[in-house]
């Protein structure tokens, strides 16, 4: 499927100025289907052969015997939040904020992100939610235009139905600023991630501070704006990412009912199904189910939700996102190699998996006129050392 996005959006260098030639040699290829030792060799960003073999070209880097596999590709992140607010209340300086969050990607071997961001703000009681997702995306795209980015990011909008000013925000985003995803947010409490009140209460009591009279407060008034916006906001959400030509994401779907709403909205991939019903009920309808890497590596939600290594075990497993820990990505990887015995498999969950719920055509994969993004990993035991990452073929980590 073709990227939404102009061609120009795609390979202009503002992403990440083009490198010269590159050769990794004598490596494990991971490719989609096998491993095989081989060399790539990436020309002006893109990459323009895949060779097998152990030889090693004048000029090549010798991978030693190196995974060598493609850059992941991230679908929803938080992180960029933790930077520009590293604690409650605090503001950092936008810029540095970003700058620090596209390193620290690049570091852990991610060279596609979409940058999550909340639209749908609360402007009245303790539980307040401000508007913030414009301005910090005309930052983001103004840096990204200047070339300051080591990685490709495009924009997430996680739009929150239970909110005041959901449809206004999502108004003034424009089809060409590269909103990829669209995802529908229904954090009303009983329901869906927190079905359990003692999980919200615990974490808005860390985050907020509220007492016992103040979080009651506080869910009702969630629950009322629920009433008063929650049909309304989701069918102009799903309206606004058509506009946009966004992906749209459900988010935390618990139900066979759900998945059937989400389906008929034209979801494309869920995130974070709560259940097995629902994970079920996705690949029923068709839709790709995307779980957390944190999930995978901690054995279990820190919500009391669905395992996703659950998932995995019962197929039920698509893509993983690294969600609010950047470097578990491609550790989650390694670890579903194991419990499936198949890594390209595993590979794929975070790579061409997620490139193509993205409905990027270009990336994803170790093939001939795809992007030179890949990463050179070494085994150690159990653990993965990232020995190199390249962005369009320029060392980026």
């Amino acid at each position: 499927m073709n990227s939404p996005f102009p061609a120009s959006s795609l390979t202009k260098p503002c992403d990440n100025q083009m490198s010269n030639d590159l050769c990794l040699a004598n490596a494990q290829l991971v490719l989609l289907d096998r491993v095989v030792t081989g060399a790539v060799t990436i020309e002006n960003g893109l990459i323009t052969e895949i060779a097998e073999g152990d030889h090693v070209p004048k000029g090549a880097v010798d991978c030693a015997g190196d995974l060598v596999l493609p850059g992941l590709v991230e679908l929803h992140t938080d992180n960029v939040e933790r930077h520009i607010e590293p604690r409650p209340e605090v503001d950092w300086p936008h810029l540095p904020a970003l700058l620090a969050h596209d390193a620290e990607l690049a570091s852990t071997g991610i060279t596609t992100v979409f940058d999550a961001m909340r639209v749908g703000s609360i402007h009245s009681g303790k539980g307040r939610y401000l508007d913030y997702a414009r301005k910090l995306a005309d930052e983001l795209l103004a840096a990204r235009a200047e070339g300051l980015f080591k990685i490709s990011h495009f924009l997430h909008l996680r739009a929150e139905i239970c909110s005041e000013t959901l449809l206004e925000e999502l108004a003034a985003f424009r089809p060409e600023e590269r909103v990829g995803i669209v995802s529908l947010m229904d954090h009303t409490p009983g329901q869906r991630q927190f079905r359990d009140l003692s999980a919200l209460k615990t974490y808005v009591a860390k985050k907020r501070g509220m007492n016992e009279a103040e979080f009651a407060e506080h869910v009702e008034s969630l629950l009322e704006l629920q009433r008063r916006y929650g049909a309304k906001h989701e069918t102009g959400a799903v309206r606004e990412a058509k506009r946009l030509g966004a992906v749209l994401a459900s988010h935390d779907d618990t139900t066979s009912a759900h998945v059937v709403t989400s389906a008929r909205n034209g979801v494309g991939f869920a995130e974070f199904p709560t259940t097995v019903e629902a994970a079920e009920a996705c690949h029923a309808h068709g839709v790709a189910v995307m779980m957390g890497a944190p999930n995978l590596i901690r054995g279990g939600s820190h919500s009391g939700n669905v395992a996703a290594e659950e998932l995995a075990r019962l197929d039920l497993l698509d893509i993983v996102s690294s969600d609010y820990v950047p470097s578990a990505l491609l550790l989650s990887a390694f670890h579903l190699a194991q419990v499936w015995d198949d890594l390209p498999r595993a590979i794929a969950t975070v790579t061409a998996n997620p490139a193509k719920a993205a409905r990027l055509s270009d990336r994803g994969a170790l093939k001939q006129g795809l992007r030179g993004d890949v990463l050179r990993v070494r085994r150690k035991g159990e653990t993965s050392l990232l020995r190199g990452v390249w962005s369009q073929g320029n060392k980026v980590g």
